[in-house]
């Protein structure tokens, strides 16, 4: 028989790093809604950018987030989101959100098919994405590439 070691330890799928990546992403997101709720509040929106970079930097590593960043056809995404950033620093949150949003979108497209397909696995969120007038949205967010799962 092969020892499968210390049964009272449970395997997980994210180290620590993992895990404070995806705290801090969460964080920086009701960070970031916050800052649209109370009307565009700069201090708000700039934390939420910061802590969500940050998480986005602790999940995949430092030098893959600064790969994928600087990826050519990333470079549009890239511009947008980090010059958006750069006005709400500044002063000007309502068009650096516009930007900051394009941005992500642009840089993220790849992910959605991805995240969409995991979530619909999720038990409430699944139903709910699937729900008659919701599906076509969600669907034309996920495009017409299905990864295999």
């Amino acid at each position: 028989a092969e020892y499968m070691g210390d049964s009272t330890q449970t395997p997980t799928m994210f180290d620590d790093s993992k895990k404070i990546g995806i705290g801090l992403t969460v964080l920086g997101l009701v960070f970031f809604g916050l800052g649209i709720l109370l009307f565009f509040d700069k201090g708000l929106l700039a934390l939420g950018n910061l802590l969500f970079l940050s998480g986005f930097a602790f999940l995949i590593g430092f030098r893959s987030t600064l790969r994928f960043f600087s990826r050519p056809r990333k470079l549009k995404g890239t511009l947008f989101f980090f010059g958006g950033f750069v006005l709400v620093l500044i002063g000007w949150p309502f068009i650096g959100m516009l930007l900051e949003i394009y941005g992500f979108f642009s840089l993220f497209k790849d992910f959605f098919p991805v995240a969409i397909t995991s979530l619909r696995y999720v038990p409430f969120l699944g139903p709910l994405l699937n729900a008659p007038g919701i599906k076509q949205v969600v669907d034309s967010l996920q495009g017409s590439r299905r990864p295999p799962v």
